[in-house]
């Protein structure tokens, strides 16, 4: 019997930022589907220096996890905004809108979730709804 398990490379999965436009500003590379998932999943991403993203998000029912690999910047977590520095982790709640902004030296991040795919809801006017 095969065992159930599966390695990738992080760096060798596309960049899906690229996909839609969002290049060389971000790198965004998934893994659920890489790794056959069945309950979890990860991406990588990486926000160029003085970058935020573009919009916000937030799930309906997948509670994500973010770890700072390298770099700082800001997360907004609907109406507070937090300095993020490298090792720390941010666990979010489904339900609440969260958005990224990179400092001078950029922001690497890891993103752990667990729950349902396709949940998530892009939020165009994060930033102005932010504050």
């Amino acid at each position: 019997m095969a065992a159930d398990y599966k390695i990738v490379n992080i760096k060798e999965l596309e960049d899906m930022a690229v996909k839609f436009g969002l290049s060389p500003n971000v790198e965004a590379r998934f893994g659920r589907s890489a790794t056959d998932a069945k309950q979890g999943g990860f991406s990588y991403q990486k926000l160029a220096p003085d970058f935020r993203q573009p919009f916000g998000h937030r799930h309906e029912g997948q509670e994500e996890f973010y770890v700072v690999l390298a770099g700082s910047g800001r997360i907004t977590l609907e109406d507070e905004t937090r300095d993020l520095n490298q090792w720390d982790v941010v666990r979010v709640a489904p339900t609440v809108a969260r958005g990224f902004a990179a400092g001078p030296d950029g922001l690497e991040f890891l993103v752990f979730g667990a729950g349902e795919t396709g949940d998530a809801e892009m939020i165009e006017s994060f930033w102005e709804d932010a504050g």
